[in-house]
């Protein structure tokens, strides 16, 4: 492949990209990891504005437990990375009642049942739903599994067959369905609970959500999951730092104009010149792939982009609060429901994460750093006018201040900065066309698992992030993208998985991760 100028580029730096090119670069090949913006992670990055260092959007991230994806790539290299394990993760608040979630899945159950749910049926139903992640989550992690690459991954199936046989009767249900089966369906706080994790990992409510998404996401507090100190941001850049000791060439602000195959590679036409690669993998929504490469065949491309379009778009606060003996010195995060009998979109729910006082360059001296956010219905906002969407987003952002004033008052008065955003400001954080986030929303349908391989949207021209399976979460993200370059691996005969470490670098101060 030496008439390329790169074996593989990889177009994005958010997790899903990052992902695919520190695998790829691990494994010798010579890459390129073009980003758009001057820093990396994507829908999960930290930005700054006026002295503030706001998270882009997601603020809590799992994969940091003893073997697992982030905390593997962290020891390899030695990263200046450091996880708050803070307890708990999360407290959900409603008018009548708060429930604090850990990591301690009995904890939970007893906060649970504290609350008045029955606790057989409860440990029944999560007895089942811990065997259920347990085998999914098995499935995610091993690039090898999802599909079967060799006749040995195959085996291995074929070994699991009777762990997979209780996955049977759960596909095409809806986790309401299942907790039907249990008479767990009218249990407050027990489904609020699960409705509002849904609506913030697989994106849609617990009557829509396909069951064993559900079930395995419900883990998610279980399974690593912690707060990054100083930023994602602060992680995103280490992956780099990784990238580019494992032979990775990083380009930041240099934006991808245009795709054109060849007969044997591509020429990626970007605002710096143009570069030739025989492979690439886009961090990208089809949407942009579309308009990168119009070209590429048609294929599954338009059902993916009109799920996507049934999703969302995000209101965001980014919001200054001066510190004050009432609240915690550790990172918070809050997701609050003003009412729990309507939809968790629009500012009746939120998600509203502060920084920790131990997170270093985040907010003017005295303060803190609040990212709150909203899910904003896509096909609802895109329908409207561009005066009417500013009018809506208004209201929902309205909406967001009266819920965070409501249930968590110990942050609305104390705001001493604010700027708002809209899903158009998303997309300018962020490059996602019209701030489309989180995803393919998993609802109940077998056609969640027509597309559970890497997305090649064109030969040699590969879909990461959090529209490509597992996606949905920065751990899901990067552990697609490694997926993907494991297939490109595959087809290049060069296959070294995870697994192979490098010599330990020397310790090295801590990159800065903010521009």
């Amino acid at each position: 492949m030496d008439q390329y100028d790169y074996d593989a580029i990889v177009i994005g730096a958010g997790f899903g990209g990052l992902g695919a090119a520190l695998t790829l670069a691990e494994s010798g090949l010579k890459v390129g990891l073009l980003e758009a913006l001057n820093y990396p992670g994507g829908c999960a990055s930290t930005f700054t504005r006026r002295g503030y260092a706001f998270e882009s959007g997601a603020t809590l991230f799992s994969g940091f437990a003893d073997g697992m994806y982030f905390e593997q790539v962290i020891q390899r290299y030695n990263l200046p990375v450091t996880i708050d394990w803070i307890d708990p993760l999360v407290e959900i608040r409603t008018p009548g009642w708060n429930l604090p979630v850990g990591r301690s899945r009995e904890a939970l159950v007893e906060a649970l049942v504290a609350q008045g749910v029955p606790e057989v049926a409860l440990r029944a139903f999560l007895e089942m739903q811990r065997s259920v992640a347990d085998i999914l989550w098995g499935l995610f992690d091993d690039p090898d599994l999802l599909p079967p690459w060799n006749a040995a991954a195959l085996l291995r199936h074929l070994t699991r067959l009777p762990r997979y046989t209780k996955l049977v009767s759960l596909v095409g249900r809806s986790l309401y369905s299942v907790l039907k089966r249990y008479n767990l369906e009218n249990e407050e706080p027990l489904t609020t609970f699960l409705n509002a994790l849904c609506q913030i990992t697989i994106q849609t409510e617990l009557k829509e959500a396909e069951a064993p998404f559900a079930l395995a996401t419900m883990d998610y507090y279980f399974r690593g999951t912690g707060h990054v100190r100083d930023g994602i941001g602060s992680l995103a850049t280490s992956m780099v730092t990784a990238f580019e000791r494992a032979g990775g060439t990083m380009h930041y602000t240099t934006r991808v104009k245009g795709l054109e195959q060849s007969s044997n590679g591509w020429e990626v036409k970007t605002t710096k010149g143009s570069l030739t690669s025989r492979f690439v993998l886009g961090n990208l929504l089809p949407h942009a792939a579309e308009q990168l490469c119009p070209q590429a065949p048609t294929g599954s491309r338009n059902s993916l982009k009109k799920r996507l379009d049934s999703g969302w778009g995000a209101a965001m606060l980014y919001l200054g609060i001066n510190h004050h003996e009432g609240l915690p010195d550790k990172a918070t995060h809050i997701e609050a429901i003003r009412d729990p009998s309507k939809p968790f979109i629009e500012g009746n729910h939120i998600f509203a994460s502060l920084s920790g006082l131990n997170d270093q360059g985040r907010a003017p001296e005295g303060q803190r750093t609040l990212t709150v956010s909203t899910h904003v219905p896509f096909p609802k906002y895109s329908a409207l006018s561009g005066e009417e969407q500013g009018r809506y987003i208004a209201s929902i952002q309205a909406s967001m201040h009266d819920t965070l004033g409501t249930l968590a008052p110990e942050l609305s008065e104390h705001i001493a900065f604010s700027m708002t955003a809209s899903p158009r400001t998303f997309e300018r954080f962020t490059k996602r066309p019209l701030g489309r986030v989180g995803g393919v929303p998993r609802r109940v349908g077998l056609q969640n698992y027509l597309t559970i391989g890497p997305t090649e949207y064109a030969p040699g021209f590969f879909l990461v992030g959090d529209s490509a399976f597992p996606g949905q979460s920065t751990l899901a993200c990067a552990l697609g993208g490694h997926r993907a370059a494991t297939k490109v691996l595959r087809k290049v005969g060069e296959v070294r998985l995870i697994e192979p470490m490098r010599p330990e670098p020397p310790e090295t101060s801590a990159p800065q991760h903010l521009p």
